[in-house]
């Protein structure tokens, strides 16, 4: 069974840069979402990115922030994360999906989730 393991959180600076990264077990030709969660919070979608990588998706909350890329060789998706806002504080979690369009609101349509790795952004 595909896994995916989640890795790059850690503490960061407001207006500083982390990137995440995804690792798959096994070759994947599936779209990959990033999602997170925030304590007392529900589930949100990140950005998502297509099977090829030629489409990518962004919630408006981190637009012109954030950008999703893949290395399918290595099996990896990556999210580049910079310009952090201490409410970008959340475990961040990835997870594979038939497709992208409207991930937002069709995550449990998304299935493998890794671990998640924590992402704290703080002064």
């Amino acid at each position: 069974q595909l896994q995916l393991v989640e890795s790059g959180g850690g503490l960061a600076q407001p207006g500083g840069s982390l990137r995440l990264s995804c690792a798959a077990s096994g070759f994947t030709r599936d779209a990959i979402g990033w999602f997170r969660q925030a304590p007392g919070k529900e589930r949100e979608g990140v950005s998502c990115i297509s099977r090829s990588g030629s489409s990518t998706y962004y919630a408006d909350s981190v637009k012109g922030r954030f950008t999703i890329s893949r290395d399918n060789a290595k099996s990896t998706v990556y999210l580049q994360m910079n310009s952090l806002k201490p409410e970008d504080t959340a475990v961040y979690y990835c997870a594979r999906g038939s497709y992208c369009s409207g991930y937002e609101s069709r995550i449990s349509s998304f299935t493998s989730w890794g671990q998640g790795t924590q992402v704290t952004v703080s002064s």
